[in-house]
């Protein structure tokens, strides 16, 4: 499921209108409805983070959605990368 329909879906799911959600988010609610129809890519940092708070779900699980790493672990990418693979190892036994 891409970024914008898991958005959508929990704001949905939340009774949390497009406006109120953008006004909540600080961003124009045309930005956003392109942002969950896919029309741009997802948004940057600060606004993934303030959206998992006010939709209640887990930042990573938004930033994996985004398809991206969240700012604590792009912080540590060598760190990531190596148990990362540590752990595919490990599985693959």
């Amino acid at each position: 499921m891409s970024f914008g329909r898991v958005i959508r879906e929990r704001r949905n799911v939340l009774n949390i209108g497009l406006n109120e959600f953008a006004e909540r988010l600080g961003i124009s609610p045309a930005y956003w409805s392109r942002i969950e129809r896919d029309q741009e890519k997802p948004p940057r940092d600060e606004l993934i983070e303030r959206a998992a708070a006010i939709l209640g779900v887990r930042m990573d699980d938004l930033f994996i959605e985004a398809q991206r790493l969240p700012p604590d672990m792009r912080a540590n990418m060598a760190t990531v990368v190596t148990a990362y693979r540590r752990l595919r190892s490990n599985y693959r036994r």
